[in-house]
């Protein structure tokens, strides 16, 4: 079976990155405007995608101007948002995506579904991405049709890794500009 595992990860990572593109480079562009400005990036995240904002804090790397999203916080126009939830019709990630939408706040979500006209997150969201899982990724042993392993933080920490790249070569571009231009050698 874990040949099987291996071989249905694969395929997942490989439709996200083949499929999800261009929306992980928006999304990493635009949480790389909060950074390179005065802003917070924010994690907001949903059910057991919880550990992406783990691993955006407290990994090896950390995720440069993080912070944990709450209710409490006072979000300023510099700031920009992510939305991690398993699905699109979370009624908790709608509302602040509601909000955000209605506060003029630019903000990203990843969703299991893909963006279309009946996903009412992905059309509020500035830039939006699919964790491409409509079920369970392996047929069950011995249950006809039943789907079985639901790999939603694999595929989130998937798309994860790849913004923070994209994101992290924007903000050391960024850095490098500034170094330049402050250099009395320049």
């Amino acid at each position: 079976m874990s040949k099987i595992l291996t071989t249905q990860l694969t395929g997942l990572f490989q439709r996200i990155g083949q499929s999800e593109e261009e929306a992980i480079e928006e999304t990493a562009r635009l949480l790389a405007q909060a950074a390179i400005g005065q802003g917070t990036v924010y994690f907001a995240t949903f059910g057991e995608l919880e550990a992406i904002a783990i691993q955006a804090e407290q990994g090896v790397q950390p995720f440069a101007k993080f912070a944990r999203y709450d209710e409490a916080i006072e979000l300023m126009p510099a700031d920009r948002v992510i939305i991690f939830t398993r699905q699109a019709s979370d009624e908790q990630a709608l509302l602040l995506a509601r909000k955000l939408h209605k506060e003029f706040i630019p903000f990203s979500a990843v969703a299991s579904e893909v963006a279309s006209d009946d996903n009412e997150l992905s059309d509020l969201a500035y830039t939006y991405i699919s964790l491409k899982m409509r079920g369970g990724i392996l047929p069950h042993p011995t249950k006809l049709g039943e789907r079985i392993v639901f790999p939603h933080i694999m595929a989130a920490l998937y798309i994860y890794e790849a913004i923070k790249m994209e994101f992290d070569e924007m903000v050391a571009g960024d850095e490098d500009d500034e170094e330049e231009s402050a250099s009395p050698f320049a």
